[in-house]
């Protein structure tokens, strides 16, 4: 490192560009641990869920197989929330430059994470934003796909997503909502679901608003679309 001392400003961008290396190879341990743990066992508690029993709330999660859940739900998330999810590998990047092209040209910016970045979100990391939450986010997302079939991602994703008053997962929610299990969802009650997840804390399914009924009954064509089209193969032949 003395020799570093001497080049000045060059000695600083290599010292930050080695420890920088350091970060990333040490946050690939971690993240490989935890992914090969989840790999079978069940995700049964997340940062999420202790965030939300600190704030005082019930939290509710009880983890079921995907077998248990009603296939009108996978359907209904890979409509509302990433149709290409049988198709990429953790990332949408023509979605991602068509949100940043929308907001370039002055819209709001919107979200363009996959199924399997919130998966990676949802059951490995913290709440919120910003680059350093996107940069620890990938690196976990790109071995997960690596790793894990579609079929694995597609059941810890629903198990861990939040659905409002400290429920958490399909089955809580479904007991909840419409007091019945996940396997015995109806297509509305999915698409219902699927379109409350972006804010669920925010957007109701008992009874549901003008805005979740219309956007519901797009879902709920969309599903048709799925299974018509094989936009769910990956998760029902894994």
């Amino acid at each position: 490192m003395n020799a570093l001392k001497k080049l000045g400003l060059f000695g600083v961008l290599i010292r930050v560009l080695i420890y920088g290396v350091r970060f990333v190879l040490a946050l690939m341990a971690v993240s490989l641990f935890f992914i090969l743990l989840y790999r079978f066992m069940p995700v049964e508690q997340t940062t999420l869920m202790a965030l939300r029993g600190l704030q005082g709330e019930e939290v509710r999660q009880e983890w079921v197989s995907l077998d248990d859940i009603s296939p009108n739900l996978v359907r209904a998330v890979i409509a509302s929330e990433d149709v290409k999810f049988c198709k990429h590998i953790g990332f949408d990047f023509g979605e991602m430059k068509a949100a940043w092209e929308d907001y370039q040209n002055g819209e709001p910016l919107r979200g363009a994470s996959t199924i399997s970045q919130q998966t990676a979100k949802n059951a490995f990391l913290w709440p919120g934003r910003g680059p350093v939450r996107k940069v620890v986010e990938a690196a976990y997302t790109l071995p997960m796909e690596v790793l894990y079939p579609k079929r694995r991602i597609m059941e810890i994703y629903l198990n861990v997503a939040e659905w409002g008053d400290g429920l958490f997962g399909a089955e809580a929610a479904a007991q909840e909502r419409f007091g019945k299990s996940a396997k015995d969802l109806t297509q509305r009650e999915a698409a219902l679901l699927a379109t409350v997840l972006p804010s669920p804390n925010k957007w109701r399914v008992d009874p549901p608003g003008p805005y979740v009924r219309r956007r519901s009954g797009t879902v709920r064509a969309r599903m048709r679309s799925v299974s018509q089209n094989g936009l769910d193969t990956c998760v029902f032949k894994d």
